[in-house]
């Protein structure tokens, strides 16, 4: 099956990565990124919609239709946001979006970022964890053709790519030399963007025996 991918956030470090797997993948036909701002990248598979309101999509709505998988990896750190406002980009602004896919292309398989330590049960003493676990609850009961939960910890940039949050990109350097060591002793708890990546194809063509991937599931998922 030929996939006909959406991506959001692919200006940054995950979406990028699966954006770059996808551009090279020959089971992928054409990729839609919506963005706020460019991200860069040329090539004849690929169509780029810079758009500024993510929460009112009608005026993109028409070239929203005939994708097959939406693989969305749009989000913001939790770090100093006042909860209200965290809530209103990681739920309003997802479960928005998803809708207006859903109605769009009924027999999409959806996948959503969200992140080692969510919670579906919303008991985490984390306020990001409970609304991400509340955005997983939400999108697993729209009605898509299927749809995956990713939940990645650390992740490793590949392909020269770099995490816009600066405090993660300097942890990433000081841990890059260490990486294949620690993938070797840790499989389950650590990833790359090219496995990520990987992944997702992979399973919006094969499906998966479970919704919620852990680090070590993806791993296994895009190995």
């Amino acid at each position: 099956m030929k996939i006909n991918a959406i991506i959001t956030g692919s200006t940054g470090m995950v979406g990028k990565g699966v954006l770059l797997e996808c551009i090279e993948r020959e089971d992928v036909d054409k990729v839609l990124v919506i963005n706020r701002s460019s991200a860069g990248i040329n090539n004849k598979k690929l169509t780029e919609i810079l758009h500024d309101d993510f929460y009112d999509l009608s005026s993109i709505q028409d070239q929203l239709k005939g994708f097959n998988a939406c693989f969305f990896c749009l989000g913001v750190t939790s770090a100093g946001m006042d909860k209200a406002k965290y809530e209103k980009i990681t739920y309003d602004m997802t479960i928005y979006f998803a809708e207006t896919l859903l109605a769009l292309n009924p027999d999409m398989v959806f996948f959503y970022v969200s992140g080692s330590g969510t919670s579906t049960n919303g008991k985490s003493r984390m306020h990001w964890a409970n609304v991400k676990g509340r955005t997983e609850n939400k999108i697993l009961e729209m009605g898509f053709k299927d749809a995956y939960m990713f939940r990645p910890g650390f992740i490793q940039p590949m392909k020269g790519i770099k995490s816009k949050t600066g405090w993660y990109q300097a942890i990433y350097n000081v841990l890059s030399p260490m990486y294949p060591f620690l993938r070797r002793i840790f499989p389950s708890s650590i990833t790359n963007t090219i496995t990520l990546g990987q992944a997702m194809i992979n399973i919006a063509q094969n499906g998966y025996s479970k919704k919620h991937l852990e680090n070590g599931d993806i791993n296994d998922a895009g190995g």
